[in-house]
């Protein structure tokens, strides 16, 4: 079993319900992604675990496949070992994407489609470079007329 950190496994990262559907196989198999993800993992994805507990993983690394079969974009840090998005039960995901904002380092910060007065709406995504250049950009994304809609900050 490899680890990520203390409390993630390689096979958390990688596990993904529509790639087990499609039988995409969703490894990494690029050593600077695996270094990515083991950088993420360290000094971000653990940090939210040590503060906060049990942490969970609803998207991780994308295969190239995989992040074709779910429309993702093709520049997604998901497919670089660079991103997660990540809930904490029973802490609202606003909470958890201003305590990351507060406390930690990052690349990209987004609070993903939470709605205001329902605590546990939403996911947080959180990319990291382990470099110098992390961009420290925070954005909302919402729903507005069907289509997605980045705004800048951690707006509820």
């Amino acid at each position: 079993m490899t680890l990520l950190s203390k409390n993630f496994t390689l096979n958390e990262y990688v596990k993904s319900q529509t790639a087990e559907r499609k039988g995409i196989d969703n490894s990494i198999t690029n050593a600077d992604h695996l270094e990515a993800a083991e950088a993420l993992f360290a000094d971000v994805v653990q940090k939210v675990r040590d503060h906060f507990g049990p942490t969970i993983i609803t998207s991780g690394y994308r295969s190239p496949a995989l992040n074709e079969a779910i429309g993702g974009s093709s520049n997604s840090q998901h497919c670089k070992g660079e991103a997660v998005d990540i809930e904490v039960p029973g802490v609202s995901t606003i909470d958890l994407a201003r305590w990351i904002e507060e406390n930690l380092l990052w690349d990209q910060l987004i609070l993903e489609f939470y709605t205001p007065g329902v605590p546990d709406s939403g996911w947080v995504h959180v990319s990291y470079r382990d470099t110098e250049d992390n961009r420290m950009e925070t954005l909302t994304a919402s729903r507005v007329d069907g289509k997605v809609q980045y705004t800048k900050g951690i707006n509820a």
